[in-house]
């Protein structure tokens, strides 16, 4: 079974990968986990906000000050903190890019 399991994934990565560069493949698997919440590839069809097709800076803003507290939230500061600058920019172009 964990063999299984461990060839699923990485025919997986493997898809990704031959269709991305290393960078790329990196902010849309960081991106991926945004997902659970705000839907697949951003579209959210909830109440949580969709981030598909958002101005680029504002998901910039809206990120950055989740990071440092100047946003209150309640789960989303516990992702920034895991993130760079650089990957929050990379994950807003990623998103506002989405149609």
């Amino acid at each position: 079974m964990k063999k299984k399991v461990m060839s699923f994934i990485g025919i997986g990565l493997y898809a990704v990968t031959a269709t991305a560069g290393a960078a790329d493949t990196h902010i849309r698997v960081t991106a991926a986990t945004c997902y659970i919440c705000h839907g697949p590839n951003g579209k959210s069809e909830h109440a949580i906000p969709g981030l598909a097709g958002q101005d680029r800076n504002y998901l910039v803003q809206a990120m950055k000050e989740q990071k440092t507290a100047a946003r209150e939230t309640t789960v989303m500061r516990k992702y920034m903190l895991g993130y760079t600058d650089a990957e929050i920019e990379a994950m807003a172009d990623f998103f506002a890019s989405v149609k």
